[in-house]
């Protein structure tokens, strides 16, 4: 019986892989599981709405990357510009650091400098659109150009001495109709990008990510920004979002517009506001997502998974005081 144990237990170590594989598989993406198990929806029922837009006031969208600006706001920026406020996007990178991207977008199997470089003007013309889409005219879009994967680079040791990506080999902003051309890929020429927009927007309220975000140019988005509206003692101006919440955030993938966007993991502890949309906006935002090709030939249900009945939004980046849990526990 001993002997007959252990030659059976090899497959009953397959069968439990199998079968846990097959439970995160219906985890990631059948909106059942959530709705039998898990509370999150009930939550984010129970968020305070988020203040309303007013007439005049300016909005100034950061996005480290296109695309980001529609995964977690789309439906903030049209109710923005339905309230009579003015809405801006500025992008940080052209996302142009994706190699399985540019192989597919440029149909070879290995991408070189010139690949990567055409991929970031592809996706500078896919975030144009999707702005128009969203109903953000192009003067009022800033493509600032830095190195995809990179701004953690330009914020600490490339600060002064220019980052050469190592997609691109470019060590200064190239993709066409750049706020900045030709500006070297430093942390100081990247603070004096946003300075420019900072200037010529002078925000009411401008919505980045927030430091918990997993994606490092995300976080350094955040870092940079509460740096500089801190300088200008706007601090209280920022308002924040993720994307990258955690493991397989949001769940389920795929489209399920009638389903809430639940809280990031990641960020469990902020004061997070609620945005509920309405049909029509989430039309929109399905629309602008599918303006983003390059991506959603990839991850086409990460990518829909943002459409859903609300948005979120925190007026903080850090947990509330007397919340028990300290900064870094985020």
């Amino acid at each position: 019986m001993t002997r007959l144990s252990a030659r059976h237990r090899p497959r009953l170590w397959i069968v439990l892989v199998v079968l846990g594989l097959l439970a995160l598989a219906v985890w990631i993406n059948s909106p059942v599981v959530g709705r039998l198990f898990d509370r999150s929806g009930e939550r984010v029922a129970a968020l305070p709405a988020a203040a309303p837009f007013r007439a005049g006031q300016r909005v100034l969208m950061l996005s480290p990357h296109p695309d980001d600006e529609t995964l977690c706001c789309a439906g903030l920026l049209q109710q923005a510009q339905a309230a009579g406020a003015q809405v801006s996007i500025a992008w940080m990178t052209a996302g142009d650091g994706f190699e399985f991207d540019a192989a597919l977008t440029e149909r070879t199997l290995k991408p070189g400098p010139q690949n990567m470089r055409a991929l970031g003007n592809t996706r500078v013309g896919e975030a144009r659109r999707a702005a128009a889409v969203l109903g953000v005219p192009a003067q009022r879009t800033y493509m600032l150009g830095y190195p995809d994967g990179g701004l953690f680079r330009l914020f600490t040791t490339n600060f002064t001495q220019p980052y050469t990506a190592p997609r691109t080999r470019a060590d200064a902003v190239y993709v066409t109709g750049a706020l900045t051309p030709g500006a070297p890929f430093t942390g100081e020429a990247l603070e004096a990008d946003i300075t420019r927009v900072l200037d010529r927007v002078q925000p009411d309220l401008v919505l980045a990510p927030a430091p918990q975000d997993f994606h490092t140019d995300h976080h350094t988005l955040s870092y940079i920004a509460l740096q500089l509206m801190s300088r200008r003692g706007q601090a209280d101006r920022l308002h924040f979002w993720v994307v990258h919440g955690g493991l397989e955030w949001p769940v389920p993938k795929g489209l399920h517009a009638e389903l809430p966007l639940t809280v990031p993991p990641l960020a469990t502890r902020l004061p997070w506001t609620r945005v509920d949309l309405t049909d029509e906006q989430r039309e929109h935002k399905l629309e602008a997502v599918r303006a983003y090709r390059t991506q959603t030939q990839i991850e086409p249900r990460f990518m829909e998974a943002f459409v859903r009945a609300n948005e979120l939004l925190s007026p903080q980046p850090l947990p509330e005081s007397g919340s028990g849990v300290a900064a870094s526990g985020e």
